[in-house]
């Protein structure tokens, strides 16, 4: 009876290895798709305006990291106009928090260190993907926040039709303006990730003893 029950107690040891086994690398899985998909929304156009005299579309268009705009455009409005906050450091942070968002998605990957608040246990792998999942989505609305006040302060709307003045004619230009498709895609990247470090818990698991 004994051998028995050991050999069962071995079988059921080996089965709940192998589950949470098989839990850890779909949790993996899901995690670095939710990385690249970080990383394609992050290339994606979040932003862009077209102007009614200039050919073309998409004369500006704004990225995490700040705005491309047409030499046409550049040469006949005020930079301050389109440009990001502390113009020549915006986009070096913001290529530093990409660098920072993704080395933090590999280490959460492998580390399986728990953190302590007060009577509250956490796994810093489960921090560290909220961490880039919640503040991405702050950057999407922190970029939609900025674009506002930007356009409010030019006279123009962020989103839809406006008569925007040209300073050297003193004449008006009208610019249509719209939220792309990269913008949705990063609020669905944060929400994903947020979505991951959140059911960690379920996939990750160690296997009873």
């Amino acid at each position: 009876m004994a051998g028995r029950r050991g050999g069962i107690m071995v079988q059921t040891d080996a089965a709940s290895t192998t589950r949470s086994s098989v839990g850890v690398w779909i949790f993996r899985v899901l995690l670095v798709a939710g990385a690249a998909f970080m990383l394609y929304s992050w290339f994606a156009p979040w932003w862009s305006a077209k102007f009614a005299v200039i050919p073309g579309d998409n004369h500006m268009v704004l990225h995490p990291w700040g705005v491309d705009v047409v030499s046409q455009v550049r040469s006949n409005i005020d930079e301050s106009a389109f440009e990001m906050p502390f113009p020549g450091l915006f986009a070096g942070f913001m290529w530093t928090y990409l660098g920072v968002c993704m080395l933090a998605l590999a280490a959460s990957l492998f580390v399986n260190r728990r953190i302590s608040l007060g009577p509250v246990n956490f796994s810093l792998a489960m921090v560290l993907i909220l961490f880039v999942g919640l503040s991405y989505m702050a950057a999407v609305g922190l970029a939609f926040g900025i674009g506002e006040l930007k356009a409010s302060a030019a006279g123009a709307n962020f989103i839809g039709k406006s008569n925007v003045l040209e300073p050297q004619s003193g004449a008006k230009v009208k610019m249509v303006s719209d939220l792309q498709i990269g913008y949705w895609l990063a609020l669905g990247a944060g929400g994903v990730l947020t979505f991951l470090g959140l059911i960690r818990f379920l996939l990750v698991r160690k296997p009873k003893v």
